[in-house]
């Protein structure tokens, strides 16, 4: 939850209330528990949260301090070997984690608002590649 909360509050600071309160309770008692959740690690430490819907990445979130060092992208690629296809909604305002996207492949296949907060999303997909 500290690792969501700090990465939330970093990437999101136009949504009120991020990362604590009504969205916190939400993270804990139903994403957390509906989605197939991966880690990575560092040192026995918690550094990045993979959270799987099905083929829907429901969330990706790297501690602040470890951003940059690849980890998000180790965990998108494990959700692809897993899934092939996958797809996600990113908030339009987070320039910096469509460019992560972005650079990962993924491609814009719409819009509509946040059901919580009202912000307009960005929905991507990374299409399957084929097998070489």
């Amino acid at each position: 939850m500290d690792l969501w909360s700090r990465a939330s509050k970093l990437a999101h600071p136009f949504v009120e209330g991020e990362g604590e309160g009504r969205r916190a309770r939400k993270m804990r008692e139903i994403y957390l528990r509906d989605a197939e959740n991966w880690v990575a690690e560092d040192g026995g430490v918690v550094v990045g949260l993979l959270g799987l819907l099905g083929s829907e990445i429901g969330g990706l979130f790297v501690l602040p301090e470890a951003q940059g060092r690849g980890i998000g992208r180790v965990l998108v690629e494990h959700a692809v070997a897993l899934y092939g296809e996958v797809r996600l909604d990113v908030f339009e305002a987070n320039a910096k984690a469509r460019g992560f996207y972005e650079r990962m492949g993924f491609e814009e296949r719409g819009r509509r608002a946040d059901d919580d907060s009202g912000h307009p999303l960005v929905v991507m997909v990374r299409p399957q590649r084929p097998a070489t």
